[in-house]
């Protein structure tokens, strides 16, 4: 199994707790959540109607989809409520000095 190649996306200070943001990790787009005093980030599309989720409301360690209303956990990528059914990807988020840094 290869070592996680972990690249930065961020600076701390462009993601205050309770916001989100849209950041590239290579060709992948990615939202970077704060909630609950932890730093999440997953793919930004929806598994359900293949939407961004950057628009989505996010609450309690979870990402909704703006068009039909989806939230997904954020630590699983899991779907909290129909009408998805599938995960969304979700990536390893580690904070080196002030940057945020995520696997791919």
């Amino acid at each position: 199994m290869s070592e996680k190649t972990f690249v930065a996306v961020a600076k701390l200070d462009e993601l205050p707790a309770g916001t989100k943001i849209v950041a590239m990790a290579g060709s992948v787009e990615l939202v970077l959540c704060n909630t609950k005093d932890k730093i999440f980030a997953v793919q930004n599309l929806c598994s359900h109607a293949h939407e961004k989720l950057d628009c989505g409301k996010m609450k309690n360690g979870w990402l909704s989809c703006p068009v039909h209303g989806a939230r997904f956990d954020l630590e699983t990528g899991e779907p909290m409520n129909p009408p998805a059914t599938m995960a969304i990807k979700t990536y390893e988020v580690r904070v080196t000095g002030d940057t945020i840094e995520v696997a791919i």
